[in-house]
């Protein structure tokens, strides 16, 4: 209890005050420029050197930017159409299309309002520039218009960016809880020495221990699904059973880290609160289910990466709001499967070796 008493305080502090921000920076953005010119390129330094925006690839064609988004490469992207350049020469409307994703509600909002800034104040420096150049009774040249669309979440509704992500919470805090809880109370009461004594054989008592918590998740999906499309009207775009079974293989890693911490627990409410402080905790925190990933420092980009939790929110928000299959979720689906592979079977050897 002493490292959950005086360590994990000092942990928590460490990571909301890397993790937990709102301010909302380096927004990963694809462009597709079909004017090349200088004005266009003029407007995207203006973009990229604003702090707000990362421009992450230049696309050939406006075709691309469906991949790009659905892959998560990116939440903005920017279309510039041809004669770009020569429409704002000419004095007419010169037109260009900013995408955001919807499914971030959070980050495209912010994103839609840091771009038409942008666009509106490059616009207006376009203009003065113009008439101290020419003097005041030059024609003004053209307009910089922004035409946004969102993508996955229209109306931009936080619930549609939140619920998905409860699905995955739900998973994690029912398994890995009641999975340390259940087998910590066996071994307290002196049950678990008494399975183990038993001509049981190991793998026949890792699977009694597990399969019912692995049941109640898939219950709990069931119930999670059937809720937030009757309720809440927003079904699962994609595929139930592609859903369902990338659940299972996320589960491989709740269930995992709920035997782990069953075996470095001596009683129930120090295995509740190594779950929370030191694996649920900083899961939520790093897996940009509040706060936007890109936005912490670098060092902690990286360490989210080994956060199971961040591919399964990419895999459950791009099934309820995108509607995309594995051909665009197996990164993530392979992640999550040597994560639980990996996990699960630590913590086996650790438990079979903790009773031997």
């Amino acid at each position: 209890m002493f490292a959950i008493s005086f360590v994990a305080p000092v942990f928590q502090l460490l990571i909301l005050g890397y993790a937990a921000t709102l301010d909302v920076k380096n927004i990963p953005v694809v462009v597709c420029d079909q004017d090349h010119s200088h004005t266009s390129r003029d407007l995207m330094r203006t973009f990229s050197s604003s702090g707000y925006f990362d421009i992450v690839e230049y696309l050939p064609q406006p075709d691309d930017i469906d991949k790009a988004i659905d892959d998560g490469d990116a939440s903005i992207a920017v279309i510039i159409p041809p004669e770009f350049e020569d429409n704002i020469t000419s004095g007419e409307r010169a037109p260009l299309q900013i995408i955001a994703d919807g499914s971030e509600s959070n980050s495209a909002g912010i994103g839609m309002s840091y771009a038409s800034m942008i666009v509106s104040k490059y616009s207006q420096n376009i203009v003065i520039q113009s008439l101290t150049r020419r003097g005041l009774g030059a024609s003004i040249p053209g307009r910089v218009d922004a035409e946004v669309r969102v993508w996955y979440n229209p109306e931009l509704r936080s619930r549609n960016f939140m619920v998905p992500g409860v699905l995955a919470l739900l998973l994690m805090v029912m398994t890995m809880i009641l999975t340390s809880l259940a087998i910590v109370k066996e071994k307290e009461t002196g049950k678990m020495e008494q399975l183990v004594v038993t001509p049981m054989k190991p793998y026949e008592l890792m699977v009694g221990k597990l399969a019912p918590f692995l049941l109640i998740g898939v219950i709990d999906v069931i119930l999670v699904v059937a809720f937030t499309t009757v309720v809440f009207d927003l079904p699962v775009k994609g595929s139930f059973l592609l859903l369902l079974g990338l659940c299972l293989i996320f589960l491989m890693t709740t269930l995992g880290l709920g035997l782990f911490v069953s075996t470095i627990s001596r009683t129930q409410q120090q295995a509740m609160l190594t779950a929370i402080f030191f694996f649920m905790l900083p899961m939520i925190f790093f897996s940009g289910f509040v706060f936007p990933i890109s936005n912490m420092p670098q060092i902690i980009q990286y360490l989210t990466y080994i956060i199971p939790l961040r591919y399964f929110f990419v895999i459950v928000r791009g099934l309820f709001l995108k509607g995309v299959g594995l051909d665009i979720l197996w990164p993530q689906a392979v992640a999550l499967l040597a994560f639980g592979g990996v996990i699960l079977s630590m913590s086996v050897l650790r438990f079979k070796k903790r009773f031997a």
